[in-house]
């Protein structure tokens, strides 16, 4: 079939921002509970309420009914939101944040009161019958929440277990009970700089005593412990520049894993998890290597690591039980979905899919890894998505626009899983280019830890010698280079656009513009998080100044947009305001679009949708094409 040309950005696309947010939903958190399987789906269509799902021999069902919506705040990211146990449901409700009992068939029943506290990371102590969790106290209104390890009994009388630093994560008890194992770490570390193990004794009246740091330390990071069924104490620590697999046997810690290879991940969420045991013989692992995560066996016994082929390339959520493991599997041809696979017959069984809209294969780019030289010496790497369409090739002489995606975290990366949000782009003439710049995960502690102290000048020269990369390559046009972010990706765009002259055009998504704002008025847990990216504050506060985007809008010489949630608390909009009217006053285009109710990060089918083509709008009147689709003009004000 001949192709019509057309200029890039231009052609007509089946991957529009309806069919992204009407038949999409994101599928979170999984739990097993005997035979039964659980898993979280955060659904666009309904403002972004977060769903528990139940799937056993009688089919899958809804559980959480509405209003209710399973979502904690412990951190603001969440996380962790619910557990289960014999059928019983436990979860913590967004808008109250209290926790809830549910039983099959029944209303959810309120099990702590109207106090302002949020929960996370349950477990349920059976000997005890009593919840252990991760409590977040509120109740000071003018100063920092306490995060402490607490015991709910099943009438909400709450017992302090563990207090005294400024975060615990990862409450785990031991198969006989006896004993608890958990992480805790002070500022202004983040989980992924140190985080310590600690091991406690639970006594008869079900206090803690005997407490004893296990491992970890200020530089050493600590992910996941878990108890294997025979009683060993396993974990992930990165103390020799990877996250690899330990188990400590009461006097001693052995490496189960030696591998230049990343099996933890930053944890930005309550309950992450990447192994578990199959036996007291067997772990079941997920591990990232180059740009794919893959799925492994490990026999323990011997510590030999057997790669189990399945066709996914991204695993989240990773859960074991006896010959089975269900994880969230994607790749770069598959949506994400919850998978089921069979150890023993190796049959793959798709429980939910995040989206069961079939796209013919002529309109999906796949990802080509690049690894590209960048300052002193360095390589970073990135994910590039050519344009792609079936129906539509460019006009003769013309090169394609190229979006830079700077992730947020900033130690997140780019992933390899089937994105609509990319192939929007990609489908209409765009090339993407995902930047795993120096500082994010999966290339070990020393690449993560580039960024300390460089954060707005690393991430930003990976970025522009990416894009650059591209242009010289012949693969992008070099005079049509856009970058696009959100929150700490953001952040990059914008240093981007102030500090250097590469890109024509930018869009942040609740991005930072102040960081000397968001030094001073952030959530506890990323408090501090800026003196390891920048410096102290505020004895640093002129290197603040220098990297802030907001002091140096004179230096601005293309056009931006902006997409901002007016109630989110990370990055508060007046950052965003600040930014837009001093681009309003120097007389550059500008569009600032705010969303209602939205936080940090868009939950709602409209919002997304109105994102998506605000920002395609914004790119076809800076660079003149005209947009195949039917979409609501965005106010661009001085073009």
């Amino acid at each position: 079939m001949t192709r019509k040309q057309a200029p890039f950005g231009s052609w007509k696309s089946p991957i529009t921002a309806d069919l992204i947010t009407s038949s999409t939903i994101g599928l979170g958190q999984i739990f097993l509970d005997g035979s039964d399987i659980y898993w979280s789906e955060s659904r666009p269509s309904e403002k972004g309420r977060n769903v528990i799902v139940r799937q056993n021999i009688n089919g899958i069902v809804d559980i959480t009914p509405v209003p209710f919506n399973a979502r904690t705040r412990v951190h603001e990211y969440g996380g962790g939101s619910y557990f289960v146990v014999d059928g019983t449901v436990y979860f913590s409700n967004f808008a109250d944040q209290r926790l809830y009992s549910q039983t099959a068939g029944n209303e959810p029943q309120p099990i702590t009161p109207e106090v302002a506290f949020r929960y996370g990371d349950g477990i349920f102590d059976r000997q005890r019958q009593r919840i252990i969790c991760v409590c977040e106290d509120h109740t000071v209104t003018d100063s920092q929440p306490t995060n402490t390890l607490i015991s709910l009994s099943l009438d909400g009388n709450r017992e302090i277990l563990v207090s005294g630093n400024d975060f615990y994560t990862s409450p785990r008890l031991s198969p006989d009970g006896s004993r608890l194992a958990w992480l805790t770490w002070n500022h202004p570390n983040m989980p992924w700089d140190g985080t310590e193990l600690w091991l406690g004794d639970i006594q008869e009246d079900g206090s803690i005593r005997n407490q004893v740091k296990i491992a970890g330390a200020v530089d050493e990071s600590i992910f996941q412990p878990e108890w294997s069924p025979d009683g060993i104490l396993y974990f992930i620590s990165d103390r020799t520049g990877w996250w690899n697999i330990y188990r400590w046997n009461n006097d001693s810690i052995e490496a189960v894993t030696k591998q230049k290879t990343e099996f933890g991940k930053p944890q930005w969420l309550l309950g992450m998890s990447t192994y578990g045991f199959e036996s007291p013989q067997q772990i079941i692992c997920s591990y990232f290597s180059e740009i794919y995560w893959h799925l492994a066996s490990i026999d323990i016994a011997t510590g030999q690591i057997k790669e189990i082929d399945v066709p996914y390339t991204e695993i989240n959520s990773l859960k074991v039980a006896p010959g089975k493991v269900i994880f969230n599997g994607a790749s770069p041809s598959k949506r994400s979905a919850i998978v089921c696979l069979d150890l023993t017959t190796k049959k793959i069984t798709e429980l939910r899919r995040s989206s069961e809209v079939t796209i013919e294969d002529g309109y999906y780019s796949y990802p080509i890894p690049l690894k590209f030289p960048t300052e002193d010496d360095k390589n970073a790497y990135a994910l590039l998505y050519p344009p792609a369409n079936k129906d539509y090739s460019g006009t003769p002489g013309e090169n394609t626009p190229l979006i830079v995606n700077s992730h947020g975290g900033p130690t997140a990366a780019a992933h390899t899983g089937l994105d609509y949000g990319i192939q929007f782009w990609t489908s209409r003439g765009f090339a993407v280019l995902d930047v795993n710049y120096r500082g994010s995960t999966g290339y070990g502690t020393e690449y993560r830890r580039k960024l300390n102290g460089q954060w707005g000048i690393a991430d930003v020269e990976d970025c522009v010698n990416g894009a650059l990369f591209c242009a010289d390559e012949g693969l992008v046009d070099g005079n049509r280079l856009a970058i696009s972010g959100g929150s700490a990706g953001g952040y990059t765009t914008l240093c981007a656009l102030v500090f250097t002259d590469t890109f024509k055009a930018g869009a942040s998504h609740y991005g930072v513009s102040d960081l000397e704002a968001l030094a001073k008025d952030t959530h506890k847990f990323e408090s501090r998080y800026l003196d390891g990216l920048v410096g102290p504050y505020p004895e640093k506060q002129e290197i603040y100044k220098e990297r802030s985007p907001i002091y140096f809008t004179d230096r601005l010489t293309c056009p931006l947009i902006f997409f901002q949630g007016l109630e989110d608390k990370i990055v508060p909009p007046n950052q965003a305001e600040t930014m837009v009217e001093a681009l309003r006053k120097k007389g550059l285009p500008v569009a600032y679009v705010p969303f209602e109710g939205e936080q940090h990060g868009f939950r709602k089918a409209e919002n997304i949708k109105r994102s998506l083509e605000g920002e395609l709008y914004f790119y076809s009147r800076v660079f003149g094409f005209e947009v195949a689709d039917d979409i609501t003009p965005v106010e661009i004000e001085n073009l």
